[in-house]
Parts: C-alpha cells; structure tokens; sequence
C-alpha cells in the first residue's frame, strides 16, 4: 500500500461523566482519560473515551457539556482483556458548550486495509464492515472499524484492499454481551458509522439514494443490532 496523505477529523458535544484520571506519560505530556455522554437523535447514548493533556476540573466537572475538537486514534490491546482495538478520542482542543444537545461529525480519509465484509441485519438489511488505515502526519496510522448501510454498503462491498477512501460519520459505542466460558461478557463496540462518502460521482451517486427515509429506518437498525467484534 503506497504512502497516503489521511484526514482524521472529529467533532464533539456531549456531557462529561467523571473527572479526569491519568492514563499515560509521553514525551514529557501527561495524558489523563475521561468518559463522554453524546446523545443522538434516536434517544441512544454513544459513551466514547476521551484522551486530554488539559485535566481542567472545571472544564471536565462531572455534568459540564463540552465541545470538543480532536482525532479519532486506535492502539492494540495486548493485555487479552477486553477489545483487541482500542478506540479513544485525542482531544485538540475544548471549550464549555453553549448548548446542551448532542453533537458528533467525524471526517475520515484513509485506506482499506482488508477486504470489505458484507453482511445482512436480522430484518435484511445491507451493511458492510470496513476496517480503514488512516495515516498520522510522522508515519504510524490508526485503524478504525467502520460500518455502511444500505446502498452505501452495496458500494462499499465492491471496494478491494488499497482502495481510498474518504467520509463522513459519526463515531458510535455499543454495549453487548458474548459467550466467554460459558459466561455472558458485556463488551463495549466502537465503530464509524458511515453516513455519506465523498469525492467520488459514483459515491455521490450511491449517497443520493441514501435519502431521509432510509437513514431513519437504518438508524433504528444500528441502535439494535448485534455488532460484529473489533478485529
């Protein structure tokens, strides 16, 4: 896969659920991680984890609204618990929100990095699970699960390994138990759900016939149907 230029951009409202607690230390920084409550439209709430260097107690009280602005990153959990991918928000910057309603915009342009899995909901919908390498600017990358609904998943499942690809989203947590030992495990999901993918006719194309209505019907779709595991 040759060398590609990625674009990692995310956009947050949502309601702080604890204080800050520290996570690591890297080249001098002290990073600290938190919870964030980003309410959608359905009435779910998508939880997603916070990486920050600024633990501001004010800005971070526990029930603040916030608006964030960061990028979106991944590391391998070698620990073999939980998630083999982690998914975590770095936060670029943040500010107390003006309003209190749920915000989450997310722009990714990166590289599929193994082939495309198309699948079918239990009320027969399409959808199609992508893993998509999206580099940083000093040579690593981040790979990021991403899944596309009907006529999007059609043309996401003719895609090949290597194919480019930019879009938009939002950035999802989804609860959900597995069979562990003959135990049921609750696990938590991260994933991108595509809404739209850009520059390309053909992806404009396919986006026309993603209207309103089949957004809707989709969203009711992804509010409750089982996740495949991260990779």
């Amino acid at each position: 896969m040759d060398e590609y230029r990625g674009e990692n951009r995310i956009v947050l409202r949502g309601q702080g659920l604890r204080a800050p607690a520290p996570s690591h230390r890297n080249h001098g920084v002290d990073y600290y991680t938190l919870p964030l409550r980003v309410p959608r439209l359905s009435g779910v709430d998508d939880v997603l984890n916070l990486v920050t260097a600024d633990p501001d107690p004010a800005l971070w009280a526990p029930g603040q609204w916030v608006d964030v602005q960061g990028e979106v990153r991944s590391y391998n959990n070698r620990s073999g618990q939980g998630s083999k991918l982690v998914i975590t928000v770095l936060v670029r910057s943040a500010r107390p929100a003006a309003e209190e309603e749920g915000e989450n915009r997310l722009t990714l342009a990166g590289a599929l990095c193994r082939r495309p899995t198309a699948r079918r909901t239990p009320l027969g919908r399409e959808i199609c699970d992508l893993l998509l390498a999206v580099n940083r600017p000093y040579g690593r990358a981040d790979y990021l699960p991403c899944i596309a609904w009907g006529s999007l998943a059609a043309h996401c499942a003719g895609l090949d390994v290597g194919d480019r690809l930019r879009l938009e989203g939002r950035l999802q947590s989804r609860q959900y138990h597995k069979l562990i030992d003959g135990e049921q495990v609750e696990r938590t999901a991260f994933e991108i759900s595509v809404m739209s993918l850009l520059d390309s006719a053909e992806q404009a194309s396919a986006q026309r016939e993603w209207d309103s209505a089949g957004q809707a019907s989709a969203q009711r779709e992804r509010d409750s149907a089982e996740p495949q595991d991260p990779p």
